[in-house]
């Protein structure tokens, strides 16, 4: 059933709780897992929720293993909820490149198929998950949310589309203008199709060129050293735009930073304590 979570681990870890449950998601129409971190719930009753969006090839797992993110929020009384990056299972589309299918849904909603059954990452985070994480676990409060590459990607599009729902964004090396690079020209090209303007809605620099919505605060890290900078990344046209209509987006290029969770877990604790900032003046 949908509406049911299954807790199939748990772990205590700075006072708080590691968990990691599985439910089925009509959205996705497949078995879905997510992790979630709460911290002591003597000291923090009622914690603000941070969304975190793991990168390409990644699943829920990844952040909770490699980013030491949990000694910090414990401290600053913050949950933070991993969802897996694409659905999963034997009747879920795949092929044997990294960059598609499992593991990268690129947090859209799939129109082509035979991608559209099942590819709705976009609308399982908008609405199915929030859904389950307040009614069944109380997650009513401030939200904020990050995210890393493709991960990146979405947590930009997810706030600057929902605008109300977010208090703050950042990301670590985010793809910021899917339309204009490899990675999302060609998952784009694959889920969604030929019409290039139908991509937009899915592409940060283009939300934010017109953007109308509430202001949301935006922090950005990226890795001088990342391989992936030149060709896929290029934060520096996200901030660009930010500056045209002067928007409040700042972009800190890290000397000597990579792509890899070593990169996040340097930066993680002023990541959390830059959304516990905005998350404390809802």
């Amino acid at each position: 059933m949908q509406n049911e979570l299954e807790l199939i681990e748990q772990h205590k870890v700075f006072d708080g709780c590691q968990r990691r449950y599985r439910h089925h998601s009509s959205i996705l129409s497949c078995a879905m897992t997510f992790s979630l971190f709460i911290p002591d719930s003597s000291r923090w009753p009622s914690p603000p929720l941070l969304w975190w969006l793991s990168g390409l090839t990644c699943n829920d797992e990844n952040f909770t293993t490699k980013a030491g993110a949990q000694r910090i929020a414990a401290r600053l009384g913050i949950a933070i909820v991993m969802p897996d990056t694409s659905p999963r299972g034997e009747a879920v589309a795949d092929v044997s490149q990294w960059d598609l299918g499992q593991g990268a849904g690129f947090y859209l909603n799939a129109t082509q198929q035979p991608w559209a059954g099942h590819y709705r990452m976009y609308d399982y985070l908008r609405d199915e998950l929030p859904h389950l994480l307040s009614s069944k676990l109380g997650f009513n409060g401030p939200q904020s949310i990050s995210g890393h590459s493709m991960g990146g990607h979405g947590a930009l599009v997810i706030a600057l589309r929902n605008p109300e729902r977010f208090c703050s964004v950042s990301a670590f090396s985010p793809i910021v203008n899917p339309t204009a690079v490899p990675w999302g020209q060609n998952a784009f090209q694959t889920y969604l199709g030929e019409d290039r303007q139908s991509w937009q809605q899915w592409d940060a620099c283009e939300l934010l060129k017109n953007y109308q919505g509430k202001v949301i605060p935006m922090l950005i890290d990226q890795g001088d050293n990342d391989s992936f900078l030149g060709e896929q990344l290029q934060p520096e046209r996200l901030a660009q735009v930010a500056a045209d209509i002067d928007y409040p987006l700042t972009l800190r290029m890290q000397q000597g930073y990579d792509h890899s969770y070593y990169f996040i877990a340097s930066f993680i604790e002023q990541h959390l304590e830059f959304h516990m900032k905005h998350l404390q003046q809802a």
